[in-house]
């Protein structure tokens, strides 16, 4: 695990400052920087070189289209895209005397580029960087996640292909019911891992860019600026939205892009979310029936008391933040909806903390569940006893086929394994002993034309139906051409250690 990160305040990790372990105990250092802020407060310096990126495109643009902008401005600014810790003071100080972030950075880049001053933020509102800046975050962030997601679908795949053909008691209602592989119960976690990937890089692609809109939205400073000139105006829009790596800018919003894209990027991480929570909780019973387990290191305590306890707690923090990361998006969906004709500000610090803490908590969960999915632990045997203790009750209508075959009655028969059955479930229920409705059935001289079948009637793997070729189709048919553009990123990713 990482080193955690500064804390908000600009201090280094301490006791005696609040930190959030989304930054502090869990998130990747990638995702961690991503989202660190802006403002003169705290010393990490993403969000601001991003700000100094978008003045710098809008004044070579403006440049391009004619505006009176030097061309040794242009290499100022380019030479001080990076702040460093004597810039923050600076900008804390403009902060305190101007309150205002945006403002406070303006002057501050104009200092260290004065041949840039007066035209830094030149016909811009405060929202040309802080949306767009947030829009090439979310993009970002979704970049990040989809090589994470794309690890964990081949690690599960890996997983599922290694146990297509396992047999082990499915489960309805947690009740026990026909047969399916391990594998095969493997495939339906991906299935929907594979719908989350889907899902995160329709909104990726899906992600505009706000542009040049000026205050409103109405884009009339610019059209100030190029002195009535329409055509420059929408060409300017185009030029800075093209050097930010844009296919596209929304062709209206108002002084902010609209609310309503917050929600259109959270959902789909709420809805791994689901995904992930479902998937841990399958693990967390399996557990429970020491079918499977998650990792457990050598040294790693399960309990403070009891001391032989096993307890899947990377499963659990996988279903602690998915529930966090699920309601997350309500979040968005209210503050969209009460975003007033062209602005509230009553947006800004829900926003500041629900997208960064989106995509941190989905950063976390991706790795814890990377991390688990690299070392499950399936124990065969304990597999086939529970399977062993199920099978003859799910076995009866095969033997009561096979004796009516043999030239028995099918009614005298189902007779007979009804009341077996019965007494077998006492022994099991009442007594606590084994299944024993084979052995009764043995012991009937009714059922002896068939005792050499009984065997092969009990064989577990001619009750999986195509469950082993349904994994094979679904790995080479669906997750391979899904993992397909992500093959550098899987080329590229290592094994997952947690701090537990």
């Amino acid at each position: 695990m990482e080193a955690p990160l500064a804390s908000a305040a600009g201090h280094s990790p301490s006791n005696d400052v609040y930190q959030s372990p989304l930054a502090s105990r869990y998130a990747s250092k990638e995702m961690a920087h991503l989202f660190s802020y802006s403002v003169s407060r705290c010393k990490i310096k993403m969000r601001s070189h991003t700000w100094r990126r978008l003045w710098l495109n809008l004044a070579i643009a403006e440049k391009e289209l004619g505006l009176p902008i030097s061309d040794e401005a242009i290499e100022e600014m380019k030479a001080n895209l990076y702040l460093d810790d004597e810039q923050f003071a600076l900008a804390a100080k403009e902060e305190k005397k101007r309150r205002h972030d945006v403002m406070a950075h303006v002057h501050t880049f104009g200092h260290m580029a004065p041949k840039a001053a007066g035209i830094i933020h030149l016909g811009a509102t405060s929202c040309y960087v802080t949306d767009n800046a947030d829009l090439i975050f979310l993009r970002e962030g979704l970049r990040l996640l989809l090589e994470k997601l794309a690890v964990v679908i081949s690690r599960l795949s890996a997983f599922a292909a290694q146990h297509r053909d396992l047999p082990t008691l499915g489960f309805t209602h947690f009740q026990p019911a026909q047969p399916t592989t391990v594998g095969k119960r493997a495939t339906l976690w991906i299935q929907e891992l594979l719908w989350d990937l889907r899902n995160m890089a329709r909104a990726k692609e899906d992600i505009g860019f706000r542009g040049v809109k000026g205050t409103t939205g109405t884009q009339a400073s610019f059209l100030a600026l190029f002195d009535g000139d329409h055509d420059k105006v929408e060409a300017l829009d185009k030029r800075v939205t093209e050097l930010l790596g844009f296919k596209y800018a929304y062709p209206v919003t108002s002084q902010t892009y609209s609310r309503k894209i917050d929600i259109d990027v959270l959902a789909p991480l709420a809805s791994f979310g689901a995904t992930a929570h479902k998937i841990a909780t399958d693990i967390r019973l399996l557990a429970n029936l020491k079918e499977i387990e998650e990792p457990f290191e050598k040294d790693q305590i399960g309990s403070s008391a009891m001391a032989y306890k096993r307890n899947p707690m990377r499963s659990e923090r996988v279903c602690s933040l998915s529930r966090h990361l699920m309601v997350l998006h309500q979040n968005a969906l209210m503050t969209s909806s009460v975003q007033w004709f062209e602005r509230t500000l009553d947006d800004s610090a829900n926003r500041r903390v629900t997208l960064p803490e989106a995509f941190l908590t989905a950063d976390i969960v991706l790795t814890t569940l990377q991390n688990i999915t690299e070392g499950l632990v399936v124990y065969p045997k304990v597999i086939a006893r529970r399977l062993s203790q199920e099978l003859p009750f799910m076995a009866t209508e095969n033997v009561i086929m096979a004796i009516v075959k043999a030239g028995g009655d099918r009614q005298e028969a189902h007779e007979k394994i009804r009341v077996y059955s019965h007494q077998a479930g006492r022994v099991v229920k009442e007594e606590g002993g084994e299944n024993d409705l084979f052995d009764r059935i043995r012991n009937d001289s009714y059922f002896a034309p068939i005792l050499p079948q009984l065997d092969k009637l009990l064989d577990p793997t001619t009750f999986v139906g195509r469950a082993p070729e349904q994994v094979d189709g679904f790995l080479k048919e669906w997750v391979e051409p899904a993992l397909a553009p992500w093959k550098d990123a899987l080329a590229k990713s290592k094994a997952v250690e947690l701090n537990v």
